[in-house]
């Protein structure tokens, strides 16, 4: 009894306690059984994936993982045999780990997706841009950049043999990357080459092994395009490798003939094309006049003003600049080339004059030899004759100058008493149209004097036929005179072999009076900055540009009556002859000139304009000879 109660459990427990007991500790064991199963066969299934992946795995993910990282646990197993294949694995799911910063990168460690239905398709970049070799082993790869893409699923495959691993400063045949600044570093250089996609289409199917040479050699005209915008956006960020930059600068030059890249010109044609010339500004340039002051001896000297002793310059170095686009500076040469063999005629009042002496300087101080520059009859002064012509002889060209002030003819008539009387002839062309009606180029103006008092008033002036008005408003014969020259440019101008301008009003600056009534702006030195002081648009020109709108043939019309409103400091003022006598200071100061332009100055940029004009004409004239 006593060993009964020895060995009796404390809490009274009996036969099944102890069973309840038993069967705890059982499953206890169980459970540790199953875990240590698991964990064994958890690693046993990774190693037999991980040495013997399938390439038809039904699982994308596990053959993604494992098809890309065979190769790496072998690798690192090797270098170090204690460590875990497990800990292998996770430093490829978690490429920011520790293990990855301090662990050497082989070629054949990157981490690819690899298509499941096409293995030779080129392989698709996930994780970090990595390098590798190309599996042709061929030394020019279809486009590193493809290669290099961090974000596939956006841009689009690309061919292109301008973009090497040397450009980038990355070697292709490298075994390491040393770290992951390198990596970032390329990776921000892969973002810079991305193309634009809107305008590059992938290959539909991926280059046999044996047709990488030929691509590499001979990429479609649409990827060269496409290199040539991605080589736009490097330079814009100010990242251009030697030989991209090489490449800018062949196609900017037009020496690389293999890339159909615009050439500049035309690009600026374009540009002209689309913009208003005439709405803009005045900047200053320091590159400008475009001939140095008092250089040519053919300006007239009314208009010789730095000659004349005007000590300010800074109006010489303003350049009129368009809203839209840039004014091309005149290049003397090339409008040469454009008037070769070609008569470029003016045609009208002394504004014109002054346009053409302009011009005539600027080509003139273009030409090499300028002994074979001449006026054709020996001419050395410009007033007073009815025509002008300077030849340039190593060209076959001429630049002329027609007087006709008013475009319609000056008359005389007897009245009653048999006295005769001037008059206007309404209806009939110019005199001397029958020598310029040939011409390549004719540039018309008119419009100063119709503001003199004769026609101003009306007054037994102006006539048609037999009959003159006894009274009739400037605005009526200013309509009437621009409309027989309309008719006679539609009946006698041949508009395949003459181009017709025509020059707007050129505004004036007189301060105080007019012209004859002591007006002046020999104070003035800075042209107007503020659009709210310039006038208002002159009504004769609204008359110019109905007419203009009902003619058949077409006619470019310079516009410049804004453009010369702002320049109230351009005028020759008293600056018109050189060592005056006080009694003519005395007379010029009470008489200025204050309606034509200093050379160099206005009328330059006026030529500037007839420059883009003459450009934007030579490209339409180009494009419908390309027509069928």
């Amino acid at each position: 009894m006593a060993d009964a109660t020895k060995y009796a459990p404390i809490n009274g427990g009996t036969l099944i306690s102890d069973l309840k007991t038993q069967l705890s500790l059982l499953k206890i064991k169980t459970r540790v059984a199953l875990a240590y199963g698991f964990v064994f066969a958890f690693i046993a299934f990774s190693v037999i994936l991980a040495f013997s992946p399938s390439t038809n795995s039904s699982s994308p993910l596990l053959g993604n993982i494992f098809s890309c990282c065979g190769s790496r646990i072998k690798s690192i197993s090797s270098e170090n045999p204690h460590r875990s294949q497990f800990s292998s694995n996770s430093s490829d799911l978690f490429p920011n780990s520790a293990q990855v910063q301090n662990s050497t990168i082989q070629p054949s460690q990157t981490n690819f997706e690899r298509s499941p239905n096409n293995t030779s398709q080129p392989p698709k970049s996930t994780t970090e841009p990595e390098i590798v070799k190309n599996q042709t082993h061929s030394e020019e790869l279809q486009d590193p950049a493809e290669v290099l893409k961090p974000n596939q699923s956006t841009i689009e495959a690309l061919k292109s043999p301008n973009i090497t691993f040397q450009s980038l400063n990355l070697n292709p045949e490298s075994s390491t990357v040393k770290n992951q600044t390198q990596v970032k570093e390329a990776h921000d250089r892969v973002d810079e080459l991305k193309p634009n996609v809107s305008t590059i289409e992938a290959p539909k199917s991926p280059p046999a092994a044996n047709e990488t040479a030929n691509l590499a050699s001979g990429p479609s005209s649409r990827g060269k395009n496409a290199t040539g915008k991605r080589e736009k956006r490097i330079a814009e960020k100010g990242d251009v490798p030697n030989s991209i930059s090489s490449v800018l600068r062949n196609q900017s030059n037009g020496t690389n003939s293999g890339v159909p890249v615009k050439q500049g010109s035309e690009s600026l044609v374009e540009s002209l094309m689309n913009c208003n010339l005439f709405d803009g500004n005045w900047v200053r340039d320091e590159s400008y006049p475009l001939y140095e002051p008092g250089s040519c001896s053919l300006i007239d000297q009314q208009f010789n003003c730095i000659r004349n002793g005007r000590p300010d310059k800074d109006y010489q170095k303003l350049k009129w600049k368009p809203k839209g686009c840039t004014l091309p500076r005149l290049n003397g040469s090339h409008m040469l080339e454009i008037l070769r063999g070609k008569r470029l005629v003016f045609v009208g009042d002394s504004l014109n004059r002054n346009m053409w002496e302009s011009l005539v300087c600027i080509l003139r101080n273009s030409v090499k030899d300028q002994g074979k520059v001449y006026e054709a009859f020996g001419r050395h002064h410009f007033r007073g004759e009815a025509s002008y012509s300077f030849v340039f002889e190593d060209y076959n060209c001429t630049v002329e100058f027609f007087v006709s002030p008013f475009l319609v003819r000056e008359w005389q008539m007897r009245d009653k008493n048999g006295t005769k009387k001037e008059t206007l002839r309404l209806d009939l062309i110019g005199r001397l149209s029958d020598q310029y009606k040939n011409a390549g180029f004719i540039v018309f103006n008119t419009g100063h004097w119709w503001t003199h008092e004769k026609t101003s008033k009306g007054e037994d002036y102006y006539q048609e036929g037999s009959h003159v008005y006894s009274s009739l408003n400037v605005q009526e014969a200013f309509r009437k005179a621009l409309t027989t020259w309309g008719r006679w440019v539609d009946a006698n101008i041949n508009p395949n072999k003459t181009f017709v301008f025509f020059r707007g009003y050129s505004d004036t600056h007189f301060s105080g009076g007019q012209w004859n009534s002591g007006g002046q702006c020999n104070d003035e030195t800075e042209p107007i900055r503020n659009d709210t002081y310039l006038r208002r648009y002159p009504s004769k020109m609204k008359v110019l540009e109905s007419v203009l709108q009902g003619m058949r043939t077409q006619v470019s019309y310079l516009n410049i009556t804004r453009l010369t409103d702002f320049r109230k400091d351009g005028h020759p003022s008293i600056y018109r002859k050189p060592h005056m006598s006080k009694a003519e200071k005395q007379l010029f100061l009470r008489a200025q000139d204050c309606s034509h332009w200093c050379l160099p100055g206005v009328p330059d940029a006026w030529n500037e304009l007839l420059y883009a004009e003459l450009l934007i004409r030579q490209n339409q004239k180009q494009q419908e000879q390309k027509r069928p």
